[in-house]
């Protein structure tokens, strides 16, 4: 597979979404407003979670290949704590992303460590996590804004790269599926789609060529949009119905509610 992008372009683009994040994060009056996409968090909540994921990263990255995640990381996450003051905590986001980046940049694209996606189509290594800090930073800027009322649509390229990041580590597996053998077909409307094939081998993404007429076709069903509502949806942001559905939209439920065995 080749990456969608190198990975300078991924780090360019955690620095440029974590921007975003801060930026939102000092234009809030307070930090007790709820995030709808995140049920019984606040702004501060958030923040905690994106700032100590970067700095959980980078811990894992930094220990290298591994069978599971470093001990030490988990303790220092579970012990983290942000600060409140508004400024101290705009920069203490900066500093977790600086810390992550670092670490990035050290190991290079092919330095493996551990991560939760084993059975995935994404590589363990710093790119994988590269990429899926994307996303991660993506998604979580868009419920800081959308926690304020001011929700911005997700950046193109971002969209593009976060469908197939989404389809290759979180729904890519060899666990069994448990229902009747489908296809699931994902359309962005700037041009490039994706097929998911899902049976008693497990689940299969991958790219396919943009359809050249409308409907679902041989896929039990196919959800079509910007790239960028495409991510929203598969992270449940926002739902089915802000999406064109062609074919059996009750497969999008079975799907979302899938849990594979590890």
């Amino acid at each position: 597979m080749t990456p969608p992008h190198d990975f300078t372009g991924l780090l360019r683009l955690i620095d440029e979404r974590s921007a975003a994040f801060r930026a939102a994060m000092a234009s809030a009056p307070g930090f007790d407003a709820p995030v709808p996409g995140c049920p019984g968090w606040n702004l501060y909540d958030l923040a905690q979670h994106l700032g100590g994921g970067d700095r959980y990263w980078a811990d894992v990255i930094k220990t290298g290949p591994a069978a599971a995640p470093p001990a030490d990381a988990l303790v220092v996450r579970a012990a983290l704590v942000a600060p409140r003051d508004p400024e101290a905590l705009v920069a203490w986001l900066a500093e977790s992303t600086r810390v992550l980046l670092d670490a990035l940049r050290d190991a290079g694209p092919e330095r493996g460590c551990w991560t939760w996606w084993a059975g995935s189509r994404t590589p363990q290594n710093a790119w994988g996590v590269a990429r899926h800090r994307v996303q991660e930073s993506a998604v979580h800027t868009y419920d800081a804004q959308r926690a304020l009322g001011v929700p911005e649509p997700l950046p193109e390229e971002v969209g593009l790269d976060g469908v197939e990041e989404f389809l290759f580590t979180c729904v890519a597996t060899p666990s069994a599926w448990p229902h009747a053998p489908t296809a699931f077909d994902f359309h962005a409307s700037e041009g490039r789609s994706w097929r998911v094939v899902v049976d008693a081998d497990g689940a299969r993404p991958a790219r396919v060529p943009a359809p050249t007429a409308e409907g679902a076709g041989t896929a039990g069903v196919a959800a079509r949009g910007p790239a960028g509502d495409l991510v929203l949806y598969l992270y449940n942001r926002i739902p089915a119905e802000a999406l064109r559905i062609d074919g059996d939209r009750r497969l999008l439920d079975l799907l979302r509610d899938w849990e594979p065995e590890e």
